[in-house]
């Protein structure tokens, strides 16, 4: 099994360098023997020196793109190879994907899916540094095209970038992008992101120049990564609603592949998109991007019999993985990241219908709006056991108290958990709540609830050892599953997803997609007026699926989007953080890692390069065969 780069010990040398144990020298020195990136050394020196007074950067968030001559898509073995002399590659994701369209997404799959046709500007390497990929370089001050009051930012674009239809990819499907996004009757979830941005002008067919109403040191999300990242393509969707509604099955894109045949929750065929813009790629001819199934089977088919080549999520025991992994096949890796495996509590009531829905979000929920019942039953969860029996454990994948994880600059020295299933019942004693029967009841209204998550072993075992907690404490417990196909669909009429939370509690997991985590600290933001919070009125594309509501955590939220002070800022993102645990607003159950996945033998596993910030196919035109 590989493992690779864990933040645990990074982050103990974090506080170190914090409390001037360490010099910069022994910091870096050290930080790179933990296989650091500079780019990542080089954000933390400057954050340090901020705290100690040192310096205040003119350059806002873009440090942490520092860029050095060879920072570029890893493409080892690519010299000299023919597109699509690799033939078929085979990756098997037992969460298929639903729809191809990012900006409308909910689930990681469906964003995967997407990712080997449509693009960013730009993308992250693992360690969070930023790289050039439609555009034709990084925006910094220093090369001009970043402004130094961080109000506007300037992407210049390569000559000669086609779509997959032939058309020219130009700045005016960057406008674009912006344009539908923002538009409500697109109901895009990424409208959050894009929306700090107050304007996008087309100098020129190759120069797009973007404008903020206020200071933007986090200019960069927008345009980064597969999940908010992707450009459209003007020529397609602007010829209204039809044209997306055949988009989100076949996408017309400037990435490696394109659709050939598409089968939602079950399979995507891909071939060489002809007009991709490097002539020797992509390596394989066909991508078949196989759904469905379980995660123990996904694993088994990389890493026994060698059917598929690669294998996305694999959430299984760590002893059955170790088992699997002895088949010869293929090769099991770790690569820690910022993911958390959650329970959520619904803050408004799931079983009351108003105005044509349920789960609206002026009507409270019976007793998950009770602190001491939220609180009762974090105290109720093992957290330990579930890391270590379900999940890597403690060194690769820990038990954690935190929203936030795996940014050691963020993470918050405020907060612990504790097992303690009496500390719970007297909680929910001293709160009122007595047992009635077998369960606990006030004022009439009973502690019954029910608990709903996708359909995975991990996720099942997990639910059974927080139901046998919960019960313990006074609670009666109803488990559901639901396919992940639908789970994490974000269709408006889907009632099943995560959007509608038609449920008490549920759980999922997902993760900070930027070293600047706006876009995760979104899922518990408000807005004016609720804006930002699933309902009818949105079509379910708020952000805030739990219905929570804290005008403190609004406001703090809102500031950190001016902020251009590095450790200013990372003091308000533990703030939110702390203000979430202190609420009992989430469940926090384990860090997970940023990909679990298998690889085969034959495949070059270099160029997967995956990290905390990106999904695992952003590379995928660089993927090749090991050479013989």
């Amino acid at each position: 099994m590989g493992i690779e780069k864990g933040p645990g010990k990074f982050a103990a040398l974090c506080e170190q360098l914090k409390s001037g144990e360490l010099n910069r020298r022994d910091f870096t020195t050290r930080a790179i023997a933990l296989g650091v990136g500079m780019p990542v050394i080089s954000f933390l020196l400057k954050a340090s020196d901020v705290s100690a007074g040192r310096l205040r950067p003119a350059g806002g968030f873009a440090v942490v793109a520092a860029q050095t001559e060879a920072a570029s898509a890893p493409a080892v073995g690519m010299e000299g190879v023919t597109r699509g002399e690799g033939g078929e590659l085979r990756l098997i994701q037992w969460q298929a994907t639903t729809q191809l369209s990012p900006h409308v997404s909910t689930g990681t799959k469906d964003y995967l899916g997407a990712s080997l046709v449509l693009e960013p500007l730009l993308h992250y390497l693992p360690d969070g540094s930023l790289i050039p990929h439609l555009a034709a370089e990084v925006p910094t001050i220093e090369n001009g095209l970043l402004s130094e009051d961080l109000m506007s930012v300037t992407f210049t674009l390569p000559d000669g970038i086609l779509w997959s239809d032939g058309e020219a990819f130009t700045a005016e499907d960057v406008a674009f992008t912006w344009q539908w996004i923002m538009d409500p009757a697109n109901a895009s979830v990424s409208s959050g992101v894009w929306g700090t941005i107050d304007n996008i002008e087309v100098v020129d067919p190759l120069t797009a120049m973007v404008t903020y109403a206020e200071p933007n040191a986090n200019w960069f999300e927008p345009f980064t990564g597969d999940t908010w990242g992707p450009i459209y393509p003007m020529h397609i969707l602007s010829e209204g609603p039809e044209a997306h509604t055949a988009f989100i099955n076949a996408p017309i894109g400037t990435g490696p592949y394109v659709v050939t045949s598409f089968a939602p929750n079950d399979q995507v065929l891909y071939a060489v998109n002809e007009n991709y813009r490097e002539a020797n790629k992509p390596y394989f001819a066909t991508v078949n991007l196989k759904g469905g199934g379980d995660a123990v089977s996904a694993a088994r088919a990389v890493l026994q019999t060698g059917d598929y080549d690669y294998a996305w999520n694999l959430q299984v025991e760590p002893t059955i993985l170790r088992q699997l992994e002895e088949g010869g096949a293929g090769t099991l890796i770790v690569v820690q990241g910022t993911s958390l495996e959650r329970v959520h509590f619904n803050f408004s009531d799931p079983n009351a219908e108003v105005d044509g829905q349920r789960s609206e979000m002026n009507t409270p929920h019976p007793f998950l709006t009770d602190l001491a019942v939220r609180t009762a039953l974090n105290l109720a969860a093992d957290r330990a056991a579930i890391a270590n029996q379900f999940y890597q454990g403690e060194e690769f994948e820990p038990p954690t108290a935190n929203a936030l994880n795996g940014i050691p600059a963020m993470a918050s020295p405020n907060t612990e958990w504790a097992f303690d299933l009496e500390a719970a019942a007297q909680a929910l004693e001293d709160a009122g709540w007595v047992m009635t029967g077998d369960v606990r009841a006030k004022d009439g209204v009973e502690l019954r609830m029910n608990y709903a998550t996708s359909i995975n072993e991990v996720r099942q075992k997990t639910q059974q050892v927080l139901k046998s907690a919960f019960e313990q404490i006074g609670f009666r417990v109803q488990l559901l599953q639901i396919d992940s196909g639908i789970y994490f669909d974000g269709s408006a009429g889907n009632e099943q997803n995560i959007g509608h939370f038609y449920y008490d509690t549920a759980m999922w997991t997902n993760n900070a997609t930027s070293p600047f985590p706006v876009a995760f600290f979104t899922s518990w933001y408000s807005g004016p007026d609720g804006e930002n919070i699933a309902q009818a009125s949105n079509q379910w594309s708020g952000q805030n699926y739990q219905r929570y509501t804290n005008a403190e955590y609004d406001e703090i939220f809102e500031a950190v989007q001016l902020e251009t002070d590095l450790e200013a800022a990372a003091q308000m993102f533990i703030a939110l953080n702390d203000i979430l645990i202190e609420d009992a607003v989430i469940l926090p159950l384990v860090n997970r890692a940023a990909g679990v996945y298998a690889i085969s033998n034959t495949l070059e596993n270099e160029n997967i390069s995956i990290g905390p910030f990106s999904g695992d196919y952003w590379n995928i035109a660089n993927w090749v065969r090991v050479s013989e």
